[in-house]
This record gives structure tokens, sequence and C-alpha cells, in this order.
């Protein structure tokens, strides 16, 4: 099947690594130009240039207010269009609510909640009808995760600004949605195993609760995610779309 991707352009935060990356990396397989952000010069430079002349790395600050609009004239100064944006960030501090403190919240705050905000506010007064604008959430959307309970507290959030922002802009032809990995086996995912300080009875013990028995691949979550983004999804809109092997068992 043609996802329609030839040519377009997508701008593809955090992703220098992780979900991002893999996401990125379908987005060029299938013929779109990418725009992808990264927390250094050579971090962005050097995951752009695995990607080819197709992709263009910038490192940003998510927290930083200027970052949309310069993320933005990046891609049409490059490409000469703007089609989507992948908005995904690094994941917050894990903890408790006794144990985080009031600073990694304004942090994880300001980067993940607020500056999605900002640049899906910008993308939304330069798309065009056919755009798109992802979040990568989580499934602390419907459930909380244990230890994770700074993303219990945003992630929620942002579906629900997500969905709003549906809804104003579906008259627009502007589609949002949300993207719910579960287990991907990232280096994040490696990070929380390692917390339990028993990795590989970690892994196990997630494993059997996944119906399809193993983590999933950042291939596999790129793929769904480059899918959503597509013109091929044209009529897919305002919802949270799970990529976590039959993890929830249910919508």
């Amino acid at each position: 099947m043609d996802l329609g991707l030839t040519d377009r352009t997508y701008l593809v935060t955090g992703a220098t690594r992780g979900l991002g990356f893999a996401t990125a990396r379908e987005l060029v397989a299938d013929g779109a130009q990418v725009v992808l952000t990264g927390r250094t010069e050579e971090s962005a430079a050097a995951a752009a240039a695995s990607l080819g002349e197709r992709a263009l790395g910038i490192a940003a600050d998510n927290a930083d207010p200027e970052t949309p609009g310069r993320l933005i004239a990046a891609a049409r100064e490059r490409f000469g269009r703007l089609d989507g944006v992948l908005i995904s960030v690094g994941g917050p501090a894990p903890g408790t609510t006794a144990d985080n403190t009031d600073a990694q919240w304004q942090s994880a705050f300001e980067s993940v909640f607020l500056g999605a905000v900002r640049l899906a506010r910008a993308a939304a007064a330069e798309l065009p009808e056919g755009g798109v604008i992802a979040f990568v959430l989580s499934g602390s959307v419907y459930e909380p995760i244990g230890g994770l309970t700074i993303s219990n507290g945003l992630r929620p959030g942002l579906a629900g600004f997500a969905k709003s922002l549906a809804n104003e802009l579906g008259p627009r032809g502007i589609r949002v949605l949300g993207v719910l990995p579960g287990r991907i086996a990232t280096d994040r995912m490696t990070q929380l195993d390692a917390r339990s300080g028993d990795p590989e009875g970690s892994r196990a013990r997630n494993c059997a609760a996944i119906p399809l028995g193993r983590y999933g691949r950042p291939e596999e979550f790129g793929r769904a995610a480059a899918f959503l983004l597509s013109p091929a999804a044209s009529y897919i809109n305002g919802v949270m779309v799970p990529v976590d092997g039959g993890a929830r068992h249910g919508f």
C-alpha cells in the first residue's frame, strides 16, 4: 500500500534515538522528508546524517518558547513545506509522589507538557488541509504506571488537550491524535527495568502480561506511527492509538 508520504515534510521531536528516531527512519524510507530534533547539535546532525539527504537535524530545547517557530521555519526553508508533526519527548524522571521534587515536576511540565502544547499550537497555525499533529504519549493516559508518577500526571492531560485540539482543527481538515507505546525495547525501557534490581525478572513478568508475549521493537512502533501520520490514515482522528502488543486487552 502506498502511504502517500512521498515528498511530504514532517517535524519529529526527540528523534535522535528511540521511538522518535524509529518513526523518522520509517517516514524517510517511505519517501518523506524529516526535520528531527535532539538535545545537542552533534546528536541531531548524526541522526540526520544516518537517514540521508531527506533529513535535517536541529538541536532544540522543548522548554524554550522560541523552539516551535524556529523548527517550523527550518522545515519551510529546507524543504518548502510542512505536512505534519510528531511530538515526542523523553520521559519525565521516574519516582513516586513521595520522592519526586517540585523541580522535577516543573522541569517535566515545561518540556513534556507546555513544550508540546506550544509546538502543537504553532503547527496548527501553519499546517494546510490534510496536515496532522500526533503526540507520543503512554498507556498512563488510561491507567497509572508504577514508579512513573510525573508521567502519570502529565500524559493524560496532554491526551485531553489533543482531543480538544482535534475538535478545533477538524473543520480545517487537520487531524490530531495520540500514539501510545506500550513496552517497546528502547534504552528508556531498559533503564526502567533496571530500577527493579532484577532486570531480567522484571522483563519476564512484563512480557507475561502482554498477549504477544514480548516487548515491541522500535521499528514496529515507527511503522505504526508513520502510517498514522500519513494520508493513508486520513480518517483516523481524535483518538489514542495503543501500540502495545495487546497489553490493554481492549480499547
